[in-house]
C-alpha cells in the first residue's frame, strides 16, 4: 500500500487546465441550452397560440398551449427557414420519422401546416379519417352516416345531439351553423370533391379531414380539402397561458385546462 502511494507520489503531476474565458464559458452553456430546447420543440412539446376565434368555444383567442410533437410519430425537418420573416432557405431535406404511438382519430384537436402556406401553423379539430364518409345537410355534420355534432372530445361518445339555435344550451359547443353547410361558391368544380359536401365523400389514404369548433368562421377542409398527415406537427395538449386581449387580463379559470 505504501509502495503504492510512494510510486504514484513520484510520478508527473498534470498541470492545472487552463482557465477558460467567461464569454466562452457563457456561451457554451447559452448554446448547450438552445440545443436542448430546439431539441425539445422538434420532436417532444411545442408552444403555440390561438390567434383566431376558429375553434370557439373550445379554444378562446389568446390562449397559449402545449402540442405533443410524439404521440404522432416525431420527425427531422424537412426544410430549413427563418420563422421572424417566414423566409424557407433549404427545402426538400430528406426526412426521417420516428415511430408513432398511434394514428390521429377522430375527435383529436391538431396543430398542422397550413397546406397552401405551410409557414402558417394552423389548428382544427380532425372529424374524419381515411376511409370515412363525410357529408353536411342544413348545417349538420355526419361521418359515416351518423350524426357528429356534440361531445366531440369523447371519442367514441355520443355525438347525435343536433344544435338548436334557438336553444343554446341544448347541445354543448362546438357546433355548425344552421343555414351554413359545406358550400363553396361552385360545388360543382371536380378539382374539389370536398366542395359538394352535401353528397358523401370518402376521405382518401394518408389523408384526414378537418374542421374547425366555430363551423361558421373557420378556413378548413372545406375551403383546402383533407389534410396531408405528413403536415401534422402534433395533438393539444393543455393550455399554459391565457389571455383577455378585450380586457387586458388574464383568464386564470382557463390555465392548465386539458383541450378535448
Amino acid at each position: 500500500m505504501f509502495g503504492f502511494l510512494k510510486r504514484k507520489q513520484s510520478g508527473r503531476v498534470r498541470p492545472p487546465a487552463p482557465k477558460r474565458h467567461p464569454v466562452v464559458e457563457y456561451a457554451k452553456s447559452i448554446g448547450s441550452a438552445v440545443l436542448i430546447a430546439l431539441v425539445l420543440r422538434q420532436f417532444i412539446f411545442q408552444a403555440f397560440r390561438i390567434p383566431t376565434g376558429s375553434m370557439l368555444e373550445t379554444l378562446q383567442i389568446g390562449d397559449f398551449l402545449f402540442v405533443n410533437k410524439f404521440l404522432y410519430g416525431a420527425r427531422t425537418p424537412d426544410r430549413i427557414r427563418i420563422p421572424v420573416v417566414n423566409w424557407t432557405l433549404v427545402d426538400g431535406i430528406p426526412v426521417l420519422k420516428f415511430p408513432a404511438v398511434r394514428e390521429p382519430r377522430q375527435g383529436d384537436i391538431i396543430v398542422f401546416e397550413f397546406p397552401e402556406d405551410r409557414n402558417i401553423d394552423f389548428i382544427k379539430r380532425c372529424v374524419a379519417v381515411a376511409g370515412d364518409t363525410v357529408a353536411v345537410r342544413d348545417g349538420v355534420l355526419s361521418v359515416n352516416g351518423k350524426i357528429y355534432e356534440s361531445n366531440l372530445g369523447e371519442y367514441g361518445g355520443d355525438h347525435s345531439c343536433v344544435p338548436s339555435w334557438t336553444d343554446p344550451g341544448n347541445c354543448p359547443a362546438p357546433r355548425a351553423k344552421k343555414d351554413q353547410g359545406m358550400y363553396l361558391a361552385n360545388p360543382r368544380n371536380r378539382e374539389f370533391p370536398w366542395a359538394g359536401l352535401p353528397n358523401p365523400y370518402v376521405v382518401p389514404a394518408g389523408r384526414i379531414f378537418m374542421m374547425g369548433d366555430n363551423r361558421y368562421n373557420s378556413k378548413d377542409s372545406r375551403y383546402w380539402g383533407p389534410l396531408d398527415t405528413n403536415l401534422i406537427k402534433g395533438k393539444a395538449l393543455f393550455i399554459y397561458w391565457s389571455w383577455n386581449g378585450e380586457k387586458h387580463l388574464p383568464r386564470f379559470s382557463r390555465l392548465g385546462h386539458p383541450i378535448r
